[in-house]
């Protein structure tokens, strides 16, 4: 007994993964995704018959014998921020597409896909999706070698230097490759199929090689002796009319039938259930589309997207594995699963609350990989609870004391506890952006910090008397500045070679105060111990004095031109003058 081959489909955002999977099924998912981003892994039957029906000429062409039932595709999310949902598919993955927008070519979110198709040593077929933006390229639907003999040699040319750049860049990370139809050895080189998910060029030979390369080079792996236990993931818990809570499975292994006991993962452990009725998409339709109806069956084996009615399903965790009861130690290795996942520690670190393990476990991956800790991490609303722990945070470290809420609620008690105690929360149905939004207000927040405490250091200044503009002559002199370097801010203590002369208590210009002068401009300062005719004159050179904490903490942050800091170094130099005289 053979079973269909899991296909995962991967790739950077944008590049047309769920959009070519439409145009194979005949579905607007992709319209209805958040952010344009596949949030969810999905599931779609494709029989081998649709497959021989559209391209029954390159499976004569190619020699191959279509003994697989189907093919099932994950539609498993293309983004980094994915990588849990993304190694979950890729684990359980028999072959995979990876999607490249080939006017692109390799994006960030490409490499961390090729990376973990080489870790799980997972097989893939390279889609160049796009060419129909290929310069003077006429796409249209159906096989892409027919239509290559209709384009002008100025094409080709343009859509072969696409193809060689894509080689170049896949060798970098390793891998041989050729356009399919060039390739000499599928085993030794990967094949790279051009594509249109917009007109539908190209999806024959995609469909051909994925089908005739798992049957080819899978083997033993697609075969079922019928004795395995069932083993799955939920993707989704669902509310259905008539039916009441559902779960939506991926069986990767062994078959579930009516009336069999599973254990899976709730909010509070683990929950055990007897199956009351399992209902199976028809093919080509997705197991997420609402709209769609289910054909009711009595049991399903692998590979399969499956819907599970049973008792007892309201808590269960999307995300969760789903076992036989008849599997050994199944509730201990349930158990183990979720407690990588959700967190409590007394770590420095964000609060992440998420409506589904994946999305959990997609946070936490993504904020560990920027070096930061998570402190808690849960399924379900974000509660007062949550705030007050975000406080204790927020204590010890004010730009990770925030919250996480991904595709949940805020408790109403929670968001009034929030406004008051000042806690920021991100919330938001895309997680890449929410963790965007997070780094950018951490970054806002920073600046913040960094420029109140520039603003409070004394910064270096260097300023002429002005001849003729002595207004006041003490208690306190007032006289006119030219500021010549730097910048003189009020309240700094100022002094001239060899003499203090006590603290600017006012800077003012055209009858206004300033809290600073800059360099070129000329303002009136009132100096509180400055005598003029006595400590003061005419054309005198007046500098801040700069504490040594001061200047260092302005070079540490970089904050000085190289002319200030020349300044600065002059001014070091007359106050251990000063020092030294005074210790004389």
């Amino acid at each position: 007994m053979i079973r269909q081959p899991i296909i995962a489909v991967l790739g950077h955002v944008d590049h047309g993964k769920t959009t070519l999977l439409d145009k194979i099924r005949g579905t607007s998912i992709a319209k209805q995704e958040a952010g344009a981003i596949t949030q969810h892994i999905g599931a779609t039957e494709v029989p081998i018959e649709v497959v021989k029906d559209i391209a029954e000429n390159l499976i004569a062409e190619y020699g191959f014998q279509l003994k697989i039932p189907g093919l099932l595709f994950m539609d498993t999310p293309g983004h980094e921020a994915f990588t849990s949902l993304r190694e979950r598919g890729g684990s359980i993955a028999d072959i995979a597409i990876l999607v490249i927008d080939i006017t692109q070519q390799i994006q960030p979110q490409t490499v961390e896909a090729i990376n973990i198709l080489k870790a799980f040593k997972t097989p893939f077929v390279v889609a160049a999706n796009k060419i129909d933006l290929i310069q003077g390229w006429n796409s249209v639907e159906g096989s892409f070698q027919t239509n290559l003999s209709n384009q002008s040699e100025e094409a080709k040319t343009a859509l072969d230097e696409k193809i060689y750049s894509l080689v170049g860049g896949l060798f970098e990370h390793g891998f041989k490759s050729e356009r399919f139809d060039r390739c000499k050895d599928f085993t030794k080189e990967i094949p790279i199929v051009p594509v249109s998910a917009l007109t539908g060029e190209g999806i024959p030979e995609l469909l051909v090689l994925i089908a005739g390369l798992s049957q080819k080079f899978l083997g033993k792996r697609l075969e079922l002796s019928g004795k395995e236990k069932a083993k799955g993931t939920v993707l989704e818990v669902k509310e259905e009319t008539g039916l009441g809570k559902t779960i939506d499975v991926i069986l990767f292994e062994g078959c579930l039938h009516v009336r069999d006991e599973i254990i899976t993962a709730s909010i509070e452990g683990t929950i055990r259930t007897k199956i009351r009725a399992l209902l199976k998409p028809k093919p080509l339709e997705e197991i997420r589309d609402p709209k769609k109806k289910f054909s009711h069956v009595n049991s399903v084996c692998a590979a399969s997207g499956v819907k599970v009615v049973a008792p007892n399903l309201d808590n269960v965790l999307a995300g969760a594995p789903l076992l036989s009861a008849d599997i050994e130690n199944a509730e201990e290795e349930i158990k183990a699963a979720i407690a990588k996942i959700r967190i409590e520690s007394a770590s420095i670190g964000p609060i992440v609350k998420a409506d589904a393990l994946g999305s959990l476990e997609a946070f936490i991956k993504m904020l560990e990989s920027k070096g930061i800790k998570v402190r808690k991490a849960d399924i379900g609303n974000v509660s007062k609870r949550d705030i007050m722990d975000a406080i204790a945070v927020k204590k010890k470290d004010k730009f990770l004391g925030v919250i996480f809420a991904f595709n949940v609620d805020i408790d109403e008690i929670a968001l009034q506890t929030a406004k008051e105690e000042d806690i920021k929360i991100f919330k938001g149905n895309v997680i890449y952006k929410l963790i965007e939004e997070f780094e950018e207000w951490q970054q806002k927040q920073k600046e913040l910090e960094r420029i109140e405490k520039l603003n409070k250091l004394v910064w270096p200044a260097k300023a002429r008397v002005l001849k003729g503009f002595i207004f006041r002559n003490s208690k306190p002199a007032i006289v006119g500045v030219r500021i010549e370097c730097g910048k003189l801010k009020s309240k700094s203590k100022v002094f001239k070679e060899g003499k203090s002369l006590g603290r600017v208590v006012d800077i003012q210009s055209e009858g206004k105060s300033l809290k600073e002068a800059k360099k070129g401009e000329e303002v009136a300062l009132s100096i509180d111990k400055a005598v003029v005719g006595r400590n003061l004159f005419e054309e005198d050179i007046i500098y801040t004095d700069v504490p040594d904490e001061h200047g260092e903490e302005l070079k540490k942050e970089n904050a000085l031109t190289t002319e200030e800091e020349e300044l600065l170094e002059e001014i070091k130099e007359l106050r251990r003058k000063i020092k030294k005289e005074g210790e004389e």
